[in-house]
């Protein structure tokens, strides 16, 4: 059972990574201090393959009143994507990309919202960035220098994914390993050089948790993974770069019913590991989550 003799385990086996400061920076001229907030990304699906029904949008219109939504329910960033990562979901090719994509970046850029645009074509990233989309959310490593290169050309921040494939549609079985977080460390620290080394500097660290792996279709394996990952996030710390989450959905647990209560749910494990951005589909609850745990004072 996870409980608070869980958490003092961890920190007293980790205790280097507690209270490890990371690098803070601007995006689109917003400063972001990820040491003292932690920041939300809120979801638009452009395709109509995904799961999560609420944050599908057909239209641009439909796509531009949602992200206003968003932005009022309290996300600081807005992320687009025109093709589902579902393994049965149709793949988009870059004109069917920018196809749904530009005119929705315009169109958010022109409202002055801050846009992630969820790619892993080096053409439809530089695209979005010429209209002004301010982060890539690299969901693959195929074309990783061309896109370094891309982002630091426009200043760009990145969200690096740990992918086991070359993209988010080419993976198989999840290989564990005895300590995943070590093995995440290591993947970022390989990467997060590789890419200061090209001139990005402005990086996210994403575990990789909305990715679907073959052999974690067994919902005790892949929960305990995912709560092991939200929990072990503050060792991420020790990278220097601020940790980005996407929220699970545990649908064998969390039935049709209850399915919008999941997000929020991990939400607070998230906070608790020391996730500093978090992107959802269910913005307004977990901004809700947010705002009661800034409150905490010790007693």
């Amino acid at each position: 059972m996870l409980d608070h003799r869980v958490l003092q385990s961890l920190l007293d086996a980790h205790r280097e990574a507690v209270c490890q400061p990371v690098r803070t920076f601007d995006i689109g001229g917003r400063s972001f201090d990820f040491n003292r907030y932690r920041y939300l990304v809120g979801v638009i699906n452009l395709s109509t393959d995904s799961w999560y029904r609420e944050s599908v949008c057909g239209t641009t219109e439909e796509a531009i009143a949602r992200a206003e939504r968003l932005n009022q329910d309290g996300a600081d960033i807005i992320d687009l994507g025109a093709e589902s990562t579902l393994p049965e979901a149709r793949q988009a090719d870059v004109a069917q990309q920018l196809d749904r994509l530009m005119p929705v970046v315009e169109a958010l850029k022109a409202r002055r919202l801050l846009v992630s645009v969820e790619s892993y074509y080096p053409e439809v990233l530089e695209a979005c960035a010429r209209a002004g989309a301010d982060i890539f959310n690299m969901t693959g490593t195929r074309y990783g220098d061309d896109i370094f290169r891309l982002a630091a050309d426009y200043d760009s921040a990145v969200v690096l994914c740990y992918v086991q494939g070359d993209t988010v549609r080419d993976v198989s079985d999840f290989r564990f390993h005895d300590d995943m977080t070590a093995e995440v460390c290591d993947y970022f620290r390989t990467l997060t050089a590789h890419a200061a080394g090209l001139g990005v500097s402005k990086c996210f660290i994403d575990p990789g948790l909305g990715f679907y792996y073959r052999n974690l279709q067994d919902s005790r394996l892949r929960i305990n993974y995912q709560l092991n990952t939200f929990l072990n996030c503050f060792r991420l710390h020790t990278l220097g770069y601020p940790t980005f989450n996407i929220l699970p959905h545990a649908p064998e647990i969390f039935l049709e019913d209850e399915r919008r209560a999941a997000e929020p749910f991990f939400s607070v494990l998230a906070l608790l590991g020391g996730t500093h951005v978090i992107r959802s589909h269910e913005i307004r609850t977990v901004h809700r989550v947010r705002q009661v745990m800034a409150l905490y004072q010790p007693a």
